[in-house]
Protein backbone atom coordinates (compact mmCIF):
# COMPACT_ATOMS: atom_id res chain seq x y z
CA UNK A 1 0.00 0.00 0.00
CA UNK A 2 1.35 3.43 -0.97
CA UNK A 3 1.15 5.90 1.90
CA UNK A 4 2.16 9.56 1.86
CA UNK A 5 2.35 11.60 5.06
CA UNK A 6 2.03 15.38 4.83
CA UNK A 7 3.36 17.71 7.51
CA UNK A 8 2.26 21.32 7.22
CA UNK A 9 3.72 23.93 9.56
CA UNK A 10 7.47 24.52 9.75
CA UNK A 11 7.44 24.00 13.53
CA UNK A 12 5.79 20.61 12.98
CA UNK A 13 8.35 19.61 10.34
CA UNK A 14 11.21 20.72 12.60
CA UNK A 15 9.73 18.43 15.23
CA UNK A 16 9.69 15.51 12.79
CA UNK A 17 13.20 15.69 11.35
CA UNK A 18 15.05 14.85 14.62
CA UNK A 19 12.90 11.71 14.92
CA UNK A 20 14.46 10.42 11.69
CA UNK A 21 17.85 12.12 11.73
CA UNK A 22 19.50 9.19 9.93
CA UNK A 23 17.19 9.48 6.93
CA UNK A 24 18.29 11.43 3.86
CA UNK A 25 16.38 14.67 3.30
CA UNK A 26 15.44 15.09 -0.35
CA UNK A 27 13.76 17.92 -2.22
CA UNK A 28 10.59 18.19 -4.28
CA UNK A 29 9.32 21.23 -6.20
CA UNK A 30 7.25 22.10 -3.12
CA UNK A 31 9.46 21.22 -0.16
CA UNK A 32 11.61 18.68 1.65
CA UNK A 33 10.69 15.00 1.82
CA UNK A 34 12.06 11.68 3.00
CA UNK A 35 11.40 7.98 2.51
CA UNK A 36 11.40 5.78 5.59
CA UNK A 37 10.13 2.60 7.17
CA UNK A 38 7.99 2.94 10.29
CA UNK A 39 7.14 -0.40 11.81
CA UNK A 40 6.01 -2.55 8.90
CA UNK A 41 5.09 0.45 6.76
CA UNK A 42 7.02 2.16 4.00
CA UNK A 43 6.16 5.86 4.00
CA UNK A 44 7.02 8.99 2.08
CA UNK A 45 6.97 12.11 4.27
CA UNK A 46 6.59 15.55 2.73
CA UNK A 47 6.81 18.98 4.29
CA UNK A 48 3.86 20.49 2.46
CA UNK A 49 4.14 23.97 4.00
CA UNK A 50 1.71 26.19 5.87
CA UNK A 51 -1.53 27.60 4.56
CA UNK A 52 -4.17 26.57 2.05
CA UNK A 53 -2.23 27.36 -1.15
CA UNK A 54 0.80 25.23 -0.32
CA UNK A 55 -1.42 22.47 1.04
CA UNK A 56 -3.60 22.25 -2.06
CA UNK A 57 -0.58 22.31 -4.36
CA UNK A 58 1.27 19.61 -2.43
CA UNK A 59 -1.78 17.37 -2.17
CA UNK A 60 -2.28 17.44 -5.93
CA UNK A 61 1.45 16.94 -6.49
CA UNK A 62 1.71 13.81 -4.33
CA UNK A 63 -1.48 12.37 -5.82
CA UNK A 64 -0.10 12.84 -9.33
CA UNK A 65 3.42 11.66 -8.44
CA UNK A 66 2.60 8.72 -6.18
CA UNK A 67 -1.05 7.72 -6.72
CA UNK A 68 -1.19 6.93 -2.97
CA UNK A 69 -3.74 4.57 -1.47
CA UNK A 70 -3.79 6.80 1.61
CA UNK A 71 -2.61 10.29 2.51
CA UNK A 72 -2.09 11.08 6.18
CA UNK A 73 -1.85 14.57 7.61
CA UNK A 74 -0.38 14.81 11.10
CA UNK A 75 -0.16 18.10 12.91
CA UNK A 76 -1.48 20.63 15.37
CA UNK A 77 -4.60 22.74 15.74
CA UNK A 78 -6.01 25.43 17.98
CA UNK A 79 -8.83 24.17 20.16
CA UNK A 80 -11.85 26.11 21.35
CA UNK A 81 -11.63 26.71 25.10
CA UNK A 82 -14.32 24.83 26.97
CA UNK A 83 -14.87 22.47 24.03
CA UNK A 84 -11.58 20.56 23.70
CA UNK A 85 -8.50 20.31 25.90
CA UNK A 86 -4.86 20.96 25.12
CA UNK A 87 -3.26 17.70 23.98
CA UNK A 88 -6.52 16.16 22.77
CA UNK A 89 -6.21 14.52 19.35
CA UNK A 90 -8.83 15.42 16.76
CA UNK A 91 -9.76 12.89 14.07
CA UNK A 92 -11.21 15.09 11.34
CA UNK A 93 -14.52 13.89 9.94
CA UNK A 94 -15.47 17.21 8.32
CA UNK A 95 -13.63 20.39 7.31
CA UNK A 96 -14.57 23.81 5.99
CA UNK A 97 -12.92 27.12 5.09
CA UNK A 98 -13.96 30.18 7.08
CA UNK A 99 -11.90 33.07 5.72
CA UNK A 100 -13.82 33.60 2.49
CA UNK A 101 -15.31 37.11 2.47
CA UNK A 102 -18.34 37.32 0.18
CA UNK A 103 -19.80 40.83 -0.18
CA UNK A 104 -22.13 40.17 -3.14
CA UNK A 105 -23.88 37.03 -2.01
CA UNK A 106 -24.26 34.75 1.00
CA UNK A 107 -22.05 36.20 3.77
CA UNK A 108 -22.06 32.95 5.76
CA UNK A 109 -19.36 30.30 5.97
CA UNK A 110 -18.72 28.92 2.50
CA UNK A 111 -20.04 25.43 1.84
CA UNK A 112 -18.23 25.08 -1.49
CA UNK A 113 -14.94 24.31 0.27
CA UNK A 114 -16.50 22.05 2.89
CA UNK A 115 -15.61 18.36 2.81
CA UNK A 116 -16.75 15.25 4.61
CA UNK A 117 -14.04 12.65 5.08
CA UNK A 118 -14.93 9.01 4.44
CA UNK A 119 -13.66 7.10 7.47
CA UNK A 120 -15.56 3.87 6.77
CA UNK A 121 -12.27 2.10 6.04
CA UNK A 122 -11.04 2.85 9.59
CA UNK A 123 -12.86 0.45 11.92
CA UNK A 124 -13.57 1.12 15.56
CA UNK A 125 -12.48 0.84 18.27
CA UNK A 126 -9.65 3.15 17.35
CA UNK A 127 -6.14 2.27 18.56
CA UNK A 128 -5.71 5.54 20.47
CA UNK A 129 -8.08 8.03 22.09
CA UNK A 130 -9.36 10.65 19.64
CA UNK A 131 -12.18 13.14 19.36
CA UNK A 132 -14.00 12.92 16.03
CA UNK A 133 -15.02 16.36 14.92
CA UNK A 134 -15.00 19.25 12.46
CA UNK A 135 -11.95 21.38 11.76
CA UNK A 136 -12.27 24.91 10.39
CA UNK A 137 -9.40 26.26 8.29
CA UNK A 138 -8.19 29.73 7.31
CA UNK A 139 -4.95 31.43 6.38
CA UNK A 140 -4.97 32.94 9.83
CA UNK A 141 -4.46 32.10 13.45
CA UNK A 142 -7.85 31.60 15.06
CA UNK A 143 -9.47 35.02 15.73
CA UNK A 144 -11.17 34.90 19.13
CA UNK A 145 -14.20 36.76 17.81
CA UNK A 146 -14.82 33.99 15.25
CA UNK A 147 -15.19 31.19 17.78
CA UNK A 148 -18.91 31.58 18.42
CA UNK A 149 -19.72 31.50 14.71
CA UNK A 150 -17.44 28.54 14.05
CA UNK A 151 -19.02 26.59 16.89
CA UNK A 152 -22.44 27.27 15.37
CA UNK A 153 -21.17 25.62 12.21
CA UNK A 154 -20.02 22.56 14.14
CA UNK A 155 -16.28 23.19 14.46
CA UNK A 156 -14.39 22.27 17.63
CA UNK A 157 -10.91 23.42 16.56
CA UNK A 158 -9.19 25.35 13.78
CA UNK A 159 -6.02 25.20 11.70
CA UNK A 160 -4.54 26.56 8.50
CA UNK A 161 -4.56 23.55 6.17
CA UNK A 162 -7.02 20.71 6.77
CA UNK A 163 -9.86 22.06 4.62
CA UNK A 164 -7.60 22.54 1.59
CA UNK A 165 -6.10 19.07 1.97
CA UNK A 166 -9.52 17.47 2.35
CA UNK A 167 -11.05 19.34 -0.59
CA UNK A 168 -8.30 18.31 -3.05
CA UNK A 169 -8.25 14.73 -1.75
CA UNK A 170 -12.02 14.50 -2.18
CA UNK A 171 -11.84 15.83 -5.74
CA UNK A 172 -9.29 13.10 -6.53
CA UNK A 173 -11.19 10.33 -4.69
CA UNK A 174 -8.14 9.82 -2.46
CA UNK A 175 -8.46 8.53 1.08
CA UNK A 176 -7.25 10.98 3.71
CA UNK A 177 -6.62 10.58 7.42
CA UNK A 178 -6.20 13.82 9.39
CA UNK A 179 -5.00 13.57 13.00
CA UNK A 180 -4.29 16.88 14.69
CA UNK A 181 -3.58 17.40 18.36
CA UNK A 182 -4.57 20.58 20.15
CA UNK A 183 -1.37 22.55 20.71
CA UNK A 184 -3.08 25.51 22.35
CA UNK A 185 -6.57 26.63 23.27
CA UNK A 186 -8.22 29.89 22.29
CA UNK A 187 -11.09 31.59 24.08
CA UNK A 188 -13.08 34.64 23.12
CA UNK A 189 -10.62 36.61 25.27
CA UNK A 190 -7.52 35.41 23.40
CA UNK A 191 -5.08 32.57 22.84
CA UNK A 192 -2.54 31.20 25.28
CA UNK A 193 0.20 31.05 22.63
CA UNK A 194 -0.55 34.30 20.79
CA UNK A 195 2.04 36.30 22.70
CA UNK A 196 4.42 33.42 23.36
CA UNK A 197 5.15 31.42 20.22
CA UNK A 198 7.56 29.17 22.12
CA UNK A 199 4.53 27.54 23.72
CA UNK A 200 3.43 26.45 20.27
CA UNK A 201 6.92 25.48 19.09
CA UNK A 202 7.60 23.26 22.10
CA UNK A 203 4.18 21.64 22.07
CA UNK A 204 4.41 21.05 18.32
CA UNK A 205 7.58 18.99 18.85
CA UNK A 206 5.92 16.94 21.58
CA UNK A 207 2.79 16.42 19.48
CA UNK A 208 4.68 15.25 16.40
CA UNK A 209 6.67 12.75 18.47
CA UNK A 210 3.44 11.39 19.92
CA UNK A 211 1.60 11.19 16.60
CA UNK A 212 4.45 9.39 14.85
CA UNK A 213 4.75 6.92 17.73
CA UNK A 214 1.05 6.16 17.28
CA UNK A 215 0.95 6.18 13.48
CA UNK A 216 1.81 2.47 12.94
CA UNK A 217 -1.14 1.51 15.12
CA UNK A 218 -3.48 3.61 12.97
CA UNK A 219 -2.09 2.09 9.78
CA UNK A 220 -2.46 -1.42 11.19
CA UNK A 221 -6.12 -0.54 11.77
CA UNK A 222 -6.89 0.11 8.12
CA UNK A 223 -9.08 -2.21 6.08
CA UNK A 224 -7.73 -1.18 2.69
Amino acid sequence: MKIVVLISASAEWEGVKPLFSDIEIRHSPFGEFMNLTLGAWHLTLYHSGWGKIASAAMMQYVIDAHAPDLVVNLGTCGGFAGVVDQGEVILAERTFVYDILELMGDPGVSTYYASSLDLSWLPEPYPHPVRRGTLASADSDLPPDKIASLREHGAIAADWESAALAWVAQKNHTRLLILRAVSDVVSEQGGEAYHNIEIFNQRAKEIMKQLFAQLPDWLNQTTM
